[in-house]
């Protein structure tokens, strides 16, 4: 199996992930928060997302799929840029979408954006240097793996509040 197939593989179960832990809910449930300084279902989400989309649009070179209509549609009170890093309290309380469809769908933009960059990479292209401002440099392959696994931490915790919702009924 190929670097790119396996990275590929890891960035699929993400999507399985998003998918599931939105599924069905209302737009009240992805907007609960466990406590007042909680993220939400909904904040998860979106901020995995906008990693994912932010981080791949910058190793590709190419303009992020949030500025392609997304923005707009999620109507944030947030810039453009924005990714939800540092995001405090009120910020994700702001963060509310109408249901599940929304949020699904930017992802399923990105993923797409995704597995149609990482696709064609080729094992040497992941040793290129896609940040220097770290000890030692980012490789491409460094910043996928990260992304992974910012993503897969934030689906977790999106389904252990998707489980608190569910058990209450």
């Amino acid at each position: 199996m190929a670097s790119a197939e396996v990275l590929l593989d890891a960035f699929s179960r993400v999507q399985g992930l998003v998918h599931g832990v939105v599924d069905g809910l209302t737009a009240d449930q992805l907007a609960y928060r466990v406590d007042g300084s909680a993220n939400s279902i909904g904040w998860l989400v979106w901020h995995l997302t906008r990693i994912q989309d932010d981080h791949i649009a910058d190793a590709a070179d190419t303009d992020q799929v949030w500025t392609d209509g997304w923005a707009d549609r999620f109507g944030l009170p947030f810039g453009p840029s924005a990714t939800g890093y540092g995001h405090g309290d009120a910020d994700v309380a702001a963060v509310r979408v109408s249901g599940p469809g929304l949020l699904t769908g930017y992802y399923d933009a990105v993923h797409e954006r995704t597995v149609g960059y990482v696709g064609k990479l080729a094992g040497a292209d992941l040793a290129r240097i896609v940040d220097e401002s770290w000890n030692p440099p980012v490789t491409l392959g460094v910043r996928l793996v990260s992304v992974i696994s910012d993503d897969l931490q934030h689906a977790g915790q999106a389904a252990f509040v998707r489980g608190l919702l569910d058990r209450r009924g």
